[in-house]
């Protein structure tokens, strides 16, 4: 497949450009967003087991990650702080290092079901305090940190991307299959995946395997 390139007189660069292709903007679409965590955003926190955070590095280069647990994982300290658990994972710390760098972040509430979402944004520290770590802990082990968000900006996202992907249908669903799996895709893309099907499965045993012993 060749690289596509666009010819500059159709890259939209500068604020005024890009505000005449749309309609203004709705008035309640200015008037929704608040700087505090009221009760209908509590609420739908409460419910949210899985939220996406992004994060932006020093050199610019931006991150998404997505963290799940049970639903209201995420901790409402009061109205203006919300505490994440960072649980185990590829040790790769990019959120963690982007917030170190940056400390703006995004975040995007799902809750299954729900076709709007929650976005939150904010200042962001990382926290190793214990009863706060204690308070996040999951199956008797705390996390080894916590991301605190100083909360800045809240807003419910309406449902036209969820509608239009039917992201919840179960007639959209597919067969994980349909692709081969993680490992060999991982392997492909780095060392080579082994051309042995036993061997290969016994790979994508050992990431179940690891999945259940290393979750918390």
């Amino acid at each position: 497949m060749s690289e596509i390139h666009i010819k500059p007189e159709h890259l939209v660069t500068d604020e005024q450009s890009l505000r005449s292709l749309y309609p203004p903007v709705h008035t309640l679409a200015k008037l929704k967003s608040l700087n505090v965590l009221d009760d209908h955003a509590q609420a739908f926190i409460r419910r949210a087991p899985f939220v996406c955070i992004g994060t932006q590095g020093r050199d610019g280069t931006a991150d998404v990650s997505p963290r799940g647990d049970p639903a209201g994982f995420v901790a409402i300290l009061d109205p203006h702080t919300l505490a994440i658990p960072d649980r185990p994972g590829n040790n790769r710390l990019d959120t963690l290092s982007n917030i170190i760098a940056n400390p703006s972040v995004g975040l995007l509430f799902i809750v299954p079901g729900f076709d709007d979402t929650l976005r939150v944004n904010g200042q962001a520290r990382l926290a190793t305090d214990p009863d706060l770590l204690e308070r996040l802990s999951m199956h008797d082990r705390a996390p080894r940190l916590a991301i605190v968000i100083h909360v800045t900006e809240v807003f419910l996202h309406c449902a036209k991307a969820f509608r239009r992907s039917r992201l919840w249908d179960p007639a959209q669903f597919q067969e994980r299959s349909a692709m081969p799996s993680l490992m060999k895709i991982l392997l492909d893309q780095t060392t080579g995946a082994p051309d042995d099907a036993a061997a290969l499965r016994r790979l994508d045993d050992d990431l179940e395997k690891d999945y259940k012993s290393s979750m918390y």
